[in-house]
């Protein structure tokens, strides 16, 4: 007997990186209810899950990881017990949560505690925070760390809607990627709600003393009241690149934008939650030069929020697209030479990806194949770069008119769902390629999605800007005194570029001078100081060592890390010294760092 596939259940991409069968059974509504306990370092409550039996199965599979399961009962809290069974532990996948239903079974609940090492969870000590009095929690789900603090099917192509109850001391206020109160309660209780479906990587949730401050009738700031007026300052452009990327790629569909800027420990840039954009203080420069980083994660309510990468391996399908978007937001805001020089910036980073990976190396694709690995391996310039690099080719090819069209009609027609990559190159040659002969043959797309490195077909990058900034350099060694040095109109960028263009094995007495003029040490610009630090490390310059210190137990951020501890390990004695200062910053590090430190370090 055979049966024909019911035209109404929706399509699941195969999942290496969850236990879930959402094909048979799907989640559609999560009602959570937390109590966040700072002293014991948990979170304890109730899921309830609205369930779509697609198959009459009578299994739900759930994700768990370090999760204390208490009970699960059929229906809401009054509901009847069942039967459920934790499969056997994997280090990154943690456990299958089995949980027996009938094919009738609209709903499950599931009583349950995290542990307090639950890895999405950072909890500050108030000495943490900038403001120094009151502790702090925030979550990291992406790529599959929901499923430490949620039970649920934590794949990004599973969507569902969600409520939530969260009690948290009175003197602190809770948000999540939902509908957000912007003053505290004397009760300490919060209620939440979000209508648009997301997957559970984008489920988050903040506490803290926090407060905000709108910048518009659609967007606003949290912050720690010490750095809310900084933050207000920096980031008063926000409505304005709204406005741009709806000017580019249609409306905004999520209602409310805002900013939460968290504590230093942030181990990204930033984390694109629904309505509630979570960013790194790193970018707060004074003066608006870093706030590229926000036009991205704005840009991931299109790319990444709205229509979502189906698996970890199609990553780049949400960072490509969204690194494109960013700079053309950048563009419309602040010029082309303002914009080219964030190409360049990241082109380099993507040559320095490809040589460390290794120019024939599989994890080059866009396309990967990170079954059997932690996903957060994927989390590279490959799915930014190289996927923004393919975008621009093909404007390059078709021109921005027909791209943008593409890309509009991309976002429109695939709203609140997700894409595979052989999919999406099936939509993309349906609606583009084969729409003029020769062309996919032109950009060689085989090459960019299945094949290594960046095929030849790729335009080459520059910046007048940049340029510029080369002449100067090349004039200082050439020997011309810092005072004759042309920088005062420079931005973050162009500093930057200066930094990464001064040759290897620099004397510490050539860093002094440099240092005497432009004051890189106790520059308050963390990309200035993560382009500095390496050159001073390799030196031996004793006066940046204090203030390297400083940067390695305050900043969390990954990305700035990762190269600094690899300098100190490339000196003499640097194991010893990179263990002493890991040793002193890991507590305010979030596991997402640690986890590679750890293995770069070694464990201490």
């Amino acid at each position: 007997m055979s049966t024909t596939p019911d035209p109404t259940t929706p399509h699941f991409t195969p999942d290496p990186h969850s236990y879930a069968r959402p094909a048979e059974v799907s989640v559609q509504h999560l009602s959570l209810h937390l109590v966040v306990d700072f002293q014991a370092r948990t979170l304890a409550g109730h899921a309830t899950w609205q369930l779509v039996n697609h198959s009459s199965a009578t299994e739900l599979v759930l994700d768990a990881r370090n999760l204390d399961i208490e009970a699960v009962l059929l229906g809401d809290l009054n509901g009847t017990p069942t039967n459920f069974s934790l499969g056997e532990a994997d280090p990154v996948l943690g456990q299958p949560l089995q949980i027996a239903i009938l094919p009738e079974t609209e709903q499950v609940t599931i009583r349950y505690r995290t542990t307090p090492g639950a890895a999405a969870l950072q909890w500050l000590t108030p000495e943490q925070t900038a403001g120094q009095q009151h502790p702090f929690l925030f979550t990291q789900s992406q790529a599959i760390l929901a499923r430490t603090w949620i039970p649920c099917q934590d794949s990004p192509g599973v969507r569902f809607t969600y409520d939530a109850h969260v009690q948290v001391p009175a003197e602190l206020l809770a948000l999540m990627s939902a509908e957000n109160p912007q003053a505290r309660t004397a009760s300490g209780e919060y209620s939440f709600r979000m209508a648009q479906p997301i997957p559970a990587y984008l489920m988050a949730l903040a506490v803290g003393d926090v407060a905000f401050e709108p910048l518009s009738a659609r967007t606003g700031i949290y912050a720690e009241p010490v750095t809310l007026p900084v933050a207000t300052s920096e980031f008063q452009d926000l409505e304005n690149m709204v406005v741009a990327a709806e000017a580019l790629y249609g409306p905004y569909q999520w209602d409310q934008y805002d900013l939460l800027v968290l504590p230093p420990s942030f181990p990204f840039g930033g984390m694109e939650n629904p309505r509630l954009t979570f960013v790194t203080p790193t970018i707060l420069a004074g003066d608006r030069s870093l706030t590229s980083l926000v036009a991205h994660e704005l840009a991931h309510s299109w790319s990444g929020n709205l229509v979502t990468n189906a698996t970890w391996n199609d990553f780049w399908l949400n960072e490509g697209f969204t690194v494109y978007f960013e700079r053309r937001i950048m563009e419309k805001l602040y010029g082309r030479s303002y914009s080219d020089m964030l190409q360049v910036l990241g082109h380099t980073g993507l040559q320095h990806t490809i040589e460390e990976l290794g120019p024939e190396s599989k994890d080059t694709h866009l396309h990967l194949d990170l079954a059997g690995r932690d996903p957060d391996e994927g989390l590279n310039d490959i799915a930014y770069e190289k996927g923004d690099y393919l975008l621009l080719t093909l404007e390059y090819l078709v021109g921005r008119p027909a791209l943008d069209t593409f890309i509009k009609e991309y976002f429109a027609r695939h709203s609140f769902q997700s894409m595979d990559t052989n999919s999406f190159v099936a939509y993309l040659r349906r609606e583009l390629l084969d729409k003029q002969p020769g062309l996919e043959e032109k950009l060689q797309l085989e090459a960019w999605v299945n094949g290594p490195g960046i095929p030849a077909v790729a335009p080459p990058v520059s910046s007048t800007r940049f340029e510029a900034v080369d002449a100067v350099l090349q004039h200082w060694q050439q020997g011309a005194p810092t005072a004759d040095l042309r920088t005062t109109s420079w931005s973050s960028h162009e500093w930057v570029h200066f930094l990464h263009g001064l040759p290897a094995g620099l004397p510490s007495e050539k860093l002094a001078e440099l240092d005497a003029a432009f004051n890189f040490t106790q520059s308050g610009n963390a990309e200035i100081l993560a382009a500095w630090f390496p050159h001073t490390i390799a030196a031996s310059y004793s006066p940046a060592d204090e203030a390297l210190h400083h940067f390695l137990t305050h900043v969390g951020r990954r990305k700035f890390l990762t190269p600094l501890y690899k300098a100190i390990l490339a000196t003499p004695g640097g194991l010893e010294r990179a263990r002493q200062l890991y040793t002193a910053a890991r507590p305010n590090y979030h596991s997402v760092a640690t986890s590679t430190f750890d293995t770069l370090v070694g464990q201490v």
